[in-house]
């Protein structure tokens, strides 16, 4: 009886099959592995940056924008209270001093300037009748001197001449004692006299001094109650341009109320808002520059506003040379304030790689230009275009620095013209 033989699952040649796949598996996984697996990508070069590392000039910069103001403005503000009664120009006229911008009504201090000057001339008119008085006193005065004078002199004769006759026995001494009494009188009557015409003047004196001062006193309040009436009406104090007016016809405006502001037009300045984060590196005397028609124009900074608002300061900066032609108040320059001194230095350009590396590594592009790996690099500051390389390139290299977002985890990048 024949026995069956089991035939084999697997043969040799089944094995040697199954071994060969394996081995070309494993192979697979090994060159997988070793490159990275999934690390290259084709990149088409025409929707990339390449950029060449150079070495040249380099200043560190921040870009700020500005705002084109006068070099000074005025403030109109209401000296005195009133009602607009009248506009004499429009807000944008060009003014010259002294013109007339508004005026307004004050009907209490227009009748206070009425009694002011009522007062004024009052006391002008006392004045006038107690000097009149002052002087017909001092007449009567005087006139009682000369009476006195002549008394005195007459009483000094007689005595000088009884005192003769009572030597020569021809009068008796009754006489004689009478005229020396009548003597004496006379000479401190005149004596008393003349010490109240002194008195008199010095009293007439004193009255006209201080009526005087009071006069120039209640005149000088009336000149500021003149200057309070006139200033109602409000007018340039310097040349310049009107802006800002804020005034109707019929409209009330309190003492102290602005109403406008006048724009010298002698020069301009550049009110620059500017990161909290370089505040203590910004300083009197730096120096910012802006492109306008294809020209490099230069400001410098002349006054640093510590106040910091919304995470913002503000300087003001003036043109350093020449000032652009046809530039308005209100017009919004792009500046690059420089934070250093000009050095020599490498650098790339700036892109959207940063966004990506945070310029921690780039993709370099092979000497062959056929692919572009990943190095690591230090980049130390920047301006509005440059970054300023300190490791990892030197000048001639070229990298790619456009963004990163498609392909950050990539290893190499393979180009494709």
């Amino acid at each position: 009886m024949d026995i069956p033989i089991e035939k084999k699952r697997f043969s040799t040649s089944n094995i040697l099959k199954i071994v060969g796949v394996i081995a070309i598996l494993l192979l697979v996984i090994f060159v997988y592995a070793s490159t990275g697996g999934g690390s290259k990508l084709n990149v088409e070069t025409e929707r990339i940056t390449i950029s060449t590392v150079e070495k040249g000039i380099f200043q560190e910069n921040v870009p700020v924008n500005g705002i084109v103001l006068p070099i000074s403005t005025i403030y109109l503000d209401a000296l005195e209270g009133g009602r607009v009664e009248e506009l004499f120009v429009e807000d944008g006229a060009l003014m010259k001093q002294g013109d007339p911008i508004l005026r307004l009504s004050n009907t209490d201090l227009e009748l206070t300037l009425v009694n002011q000057e009522t007062s004024v001339y009052n006391l002008l008119t006392q004045m006038q009748i107690s000097q009149t008085a002052a002087r017909q006193n001092t007449i009567n005065r005087l006139n009682q001197m000369t009476d006195v004078e002549n008394a005195f002199i007459e009483a000094k004769r007689v005595y000088n001449l009884n005192q003769k006759l009572y030597e020569e026995k021809a009068i008796g001494k009754q006489d004689y004692l009478q005229s020396q009494n009548d003597y004496n009188y006379q000479k401190e009557r005149m004596q008393l006299a003349k010490e109240i015409l002194k008195q008199d003047s010095i009293a007439v004196k004193q009255v006209s001094n201080q009526e005087s001062s009071s006069y120039a006193r209640t005149k000088n309040a009336l000149e500021l109650m003149r200057k309070k009436v006139g200033d109602l009406i409000v007018r340039a104090p310097v040349d310049g341009q009107l802006t800002s007016l804020d005034a109707e016809i019929g409209q009330s405006k309190n003492k102290g109320e602005r109403l406008g502001q006048l724009d010298v037009l002698n020069g301009y300045k550049v009110r620059v808002d500017i990161d909290e984060h370089y505040i203590s590196r910004i300083y009197t005397g730096q120096k910012g520059t802006f492109p306008l028609n294809n020209k490099d124009y230069t400001l410098v900074i002349k006054k640093v506003y510590t106040q910091v608002t919304n995470g913002r300061f503000q300087v003001d900066m003036q043109f350093d040379g020449e000032v652009p032609e046809g530039i308005r108040r209100g017009q919004t320059l792009s500046i690059r304030v420089a934070l250093s001194e000009e050095k020599e230095a490498v650098m790339i350009p700036k892109g959207g790689f940063f966004q990506e590396t945070g310029g921690n590594w780039i993709y370099k592009v092979s000497d062959d230009g056929n692919s572009a790996y990943k190095v690591d690099i230090q980049l130390g500051n920047q301006n509005t275009e440059n970054y300023e390389v300190l490791q990892g390139l030197k000048p001639g290299d070229k990298v790619i620095t456009s963004s990163y977002s498609n392909y950050k985890d990539i290893e190499e990048l393979v180009l494709k013209n």
